[in-house]
């Protein structure tokens, strides 16, 4: 009986095959992948946007010329002012009062934890308006305030209508009503540090408030700041329900202002782009407070949009032109056969 067996290719005539396919594969062109309901996606979104963009510039309804006139008038800009103010003055008090309450959320007292509990739930349940009314006529409930020992003598008080106006009813409304917010908001961002790290500080013997302040909050920011920075804006587009105050604030002088004119449409604008530029620029502040607060975790920093576009820009004459590119295949083969 005759076994037979087939020997196989040397390695020489393989790769000799090999070769020769590469060199069959070596000339043919590369097309790119294509995508057509992509294209046909886009299309149909530039469509919109240019019938969008025809209907602003030509439609008489919106009355670009009595926006020119009202834009940078002196009565808006000085109502863009006390917007900035009412936004500023809300954010401080909303984010120290927000610490405090988010610090008693994560104290071992069950007395505080359940105090900062009932806190949130009250300010994050009652609309915003309501709370702005409410504070406004703080003084029909409590005509005078006092200093002195609890259930017992006053030693000093004050008239609530001199201390507690318009302004600082609407600061006072939305400074609480923003620490409701703030408050879980910085909770959040310090629960989701590991808590390895506060062992290991521990461990190392560091002081509790220095574990704080070095080692758990500058990690807490880069999970704090997405949420807060979008509070803030927030708050900014919020002070325009002031207006029930009679507070001279950007929406409530427009209002006056179309009151008196009839314009409604061209002056609704101008508090339209206002309040994109007024966002648009915090939106910027947020991002740069973003990147520094990044260096903790990445060892550079995410580039800007200015160093994206020069880097772009550089890479423009460096780039290899489509005549010079040459298949995968044959930059994988080298053009050897």
């Amino acid at each position: 009986m005759t076994v037979t067996t087939e020997t196989p290719a040397p390695p020489a005539r393989r790769r000799t095959a090999a070769a020769v396919d590469l060199d069959a594969l070596e000339g043919l062109p590369t097309v790119p992948a294509r995508h057509p309901w992509r294209w046909a996606a886009g299309a149909v979104a530039l469509v919109v946007l240019a019938q969008f963009t025809h209907g602003l510039a030509t439609n008489p309804g919106w009355d670009w010329a009595t926006f020119r006139v009202y834009f940078t008038a002196d009565t808006i800009l000085q109502a863009i002012g006390r917007t900035l103010e009412l936004t500023a003055y809300g954010t401080v008090l909303g984010f120290l009062l927000g610490a405090g309450v988010a610090a008693m959320r994560l104290s071992r007292s069950a007395i505080l934890r359940a105090i900062a509990w009932a806190y949130v739930w009250v300010f994050r349940s009652i609309p915003l308006i309501v709370q702005l009314v409410f504070w406004f006529n703080l003084s029909y409930l409590y005509k005078r305030f006092g200093f002195g020992i609890p259930f017992g003598p006053t030693f000093g008080d004050f008239e609530t209508v001199g201390v507690l106006g318009a302004l600082g009813a609407a600061v006072l409304g939305l400074g609480l009503h923003q620490a409701a917010f703030a408050a879980e908001i910085i909770r959040g961002g310090v629960i989701a540090v590991d808590a390895g790290q506060r062992e290991a500080a521990a461990a190392l013997g560091i002081p509790r408030r220095r574990q704080a302040w070095r080692i758990v909050l500058p990690q807490a920011m880069r999970g704090i700041l997405p949420a807060a920075a979008n509070e803030v804006i927030s708050l900014l587009k919020g002070t325009s329900v002031v207006y029930v105050m009679a507070i001279g604030e950007l929406f409530y002088q427009t209002q006056v202002i179309y009151g008196r004119t009839g314009r409604v449409v061209p002056l609704l604008m101008v508090a339209t782009v206002w309040y994109v530029v007024l966002t648009t620029l915090l939106s910027i502040g947020q991002y740069y407070v973003e990147r520094h607060f990044a260096r903790g975790a990445r060892r550079t920093p995410p580039p800007t949009p200015l160093q994206r576009v020069r880097a772009l820009v550089r890479s423009l004459p460096a780039r290899t032109p489509p005549a010079a590119r040459t298949s995968p295949v044959a930059r994988t083969s080298g053009g050897q056969p």
